[in-house]
């Protein structure tokens, strides 16, 4: 009795997860737009600067911001310089 229960709770638990999303953030990109609309809103990072972005926005119910996952995507692209010359 006690299995089926078990087995219960746990089919149960499984069926109201919710479903997990992907990341919105693309780290390659210092800019993202979000646009609203009545369906819901969207985060799209493809944008270089923050004017290749508004242009984009013009007219539109949007916005530019910056991408908090950048730095991080930066910060790990290649080896500092600096490391590589060692001493003098």
């Amino acid at each position: 009795m006690r299995i089926r229960a078990i087995i219960v709770v746990a089919v149960a638990a499984l069926l109201t997860a919710a479903p997990v999303r992907a990341q919105t953030y693309d780290p390659a990109y210092p800019i993202c737009i979000q646009t609203y609309s009545h369906h819901g809103s969207a985060i799209v990072c493809r944008f270089t600067s923050l004017a290749q972005c508004a242009a984009t926005a013009s007219g539109r119910a949007a916005q530019c911001i910056t991408n908090p996952y950048y730095g991080a995507a930066r910060a790990t692209a290649g080896p500092d310089v600096r490391r590589q010359r060692g001493a003098y």
